[in-house]
């Protein structure tokens, strides 16, 4: 089978975006390449869900340009396969576990004995296996979260998205969830996610995107960042404090 070209690196060129003319980000400008993990982290109303959903292209920017590898603005549907992107609160069908895997399998294209081994395969890696016959609104939300993994680990994706994807899980759930970041990232998988718990983009992350007031403040290393934040912002953030 033909590997798929890669997709990054991902360069936004002083990226804008607004609703009804009012500016919500101002100027982004950064790249993202593969191998690093990528977190995005900031006080509330910065900037975090928008700026992955331009990244994704579920949005398009008001200003500037976002590249993928040289391309345009616009994302082909060569790119847009290879990518997932898992939110907050998952969207999933009134129908049963494997079911939910099946059926995004089956709008790739792929034929019944391929979707039957990658949805297999999909469940044994998240742990999901023993609920493939349960319908999957019936889950509580940490396996409902893992589904949501599930069917992003079936579709074999360059790059994943992740919107806050712990928010709502309880301490062992969000183990589970970080547990499976890991391992797509231990097997190739560029991976791109907000969060506004610093624990958890301590423990996560290779390099950190601040945003504060929709712009990008700092894009450094992880462990930079947390042992000396260069803006007044940044080291208020790590402190706790809250920013207005």
């Amino acid at each position: 089978m033909k590997m798929p070209p890669p997709l990054l690196p991902l360069e936004f060129d002083r990226v804008g975006y607004a609703i009804n003319g009012t500016p919500l980000l101002h100027d982004l400008s950064f790249t993202l390449r593969h191998g690093a993990r990528s977190v995005i982290v900031g006080p509330n109303g910065a900037g975090k869900s928008l700026t992955l959903r331009l990244c994704h292209g579920l949005i398009e920017p008001s200003s500037g340009s976002i590249a993928w590898r040289g391309g345009g603005t616009a994302i082909p549907d060569a790119v847009r396969r290879q990518q997932a992107m898992v939110f907050q609160r998952p969207v999933l069908l009134r129908r049963t576990t494997a079911a939910n895997i099946d059926h995004a399998l089956k709008l790739r294209g792929l034929d019944r004995a391929s979707r039957r081994t990658r949805t297999v395969a999909a469940l044994a890696q998240t742990g999901l296996s023993a609920l493939a016959d349960r319908p999957a609104r019936t889950l509580s939300l940490g396996e409902q979260q893992r589904l949501a993994l599930a069917r992003a680990w079936a579709l074999s994706p360059q790059i994943l998205f992740l919107d806050e994807p712990t928010a709502s899980l309880d301490p062992a759930a969000t183990r589970q969830v970080e547990t499976l970041i890991a391992n797509f990232h231990a097997a190739g998988v560029k991976i791109v996610m907000t969060t506004h718990d610093l624990g958890q983009a301590r423990r996560l992350a290779d390099e950190i995107l601040f945003l504060h007031h929709g712009r990008l403040l700092e894009h450094v290393d992880a462990q930079r960042f947390f042992e000396d934040p260069a803006t007044p912002e940044g080291q208020a953030f790590i402190r706790g404090e809250l920013l207005w």
